[in-house]
């Protein structure tokens, strides 16, 4: 895995080894970024179910001046460290070693809002309309921001879950990436 753009341009980034993540693609990353780009601006970010840190990092790269990664596993954790070391992102990186959930509710007595949010949480388990749910209630993105999801093709996932709609979706082999807006920004 690689930083495609931005400050940190080419800089090679570990993945955890082991079957508990599977990180973005760089082919993937860039279509998701390219697509971000056009659209989007983001100063804040959130990294929620990080593993290495790929996205997140990526956003940094690119010139996003927060972001909070989310990641539970220990393994995957120490490895997102040492990216954030590596690229010396520190200054805008906080990282949380926990629950994607309580996280959330943590996020919210914050008060945080986030202009884009990314959600690669494990295939198969109901995770990202959870995830979308919970960040709805706890009103964490920003009027104009965007949720970027990743999926299995099996992954059955609703168009709208609370105020939040999917206005845009791509497929890459078996993944497929989902944006997502409040729903009062797509009208």
């Amino acid at each position: 895995m690689r930083i495609i753009t931005g400050i940190a341009r080419g800089r090679v980034i570990k993945a955890p080894e082991g079957l508990n993540t599977r990180p973005t693609s760089d082919r993937v990353k860039e279509s998701m970024f390219n697509i971000l780009t056009y659209k989007y601006s983001f100063d804040n970010v959130l990294d929620l179910f990080a593993g290495s840190g790929n996205l997140g990092l990526e956003a940094i790269s690119r010139g996003a001046k927060k972001c909070i990664f989310i990641e539970q596993d220990k393994n995957s954790y120490n490895v997102l460290l040492e990216n954030i070391k590596s690229l010396k992102f520190d200054a805008q990186s906080e990282t949380y070693k926990q629950d994607a959930f309580l996280a959330l509710d943590l996020l919210m007595k914050r008060n945080m809002k986030f202009d884009l949010i990314f959600l690669d949480p494990p295939y198969g388990k109901g995770l990202i309309e959870k995830s979308i749910q919970k960040i709805s209630q706890n009103n964490l993105l920003s009027d104009k921001g965007v949720i970027v999801s990743e999926q299995d093709e099996k992954d059955i996932v609703p168009e709208k879950i609370d105020d939040i709609v999917r206005v845009r979706q791509e497929k890459y082999g078996r993944t497929i990436i989902s944006f997502w807006v409040k729903e009062e920004a797509n009208e």
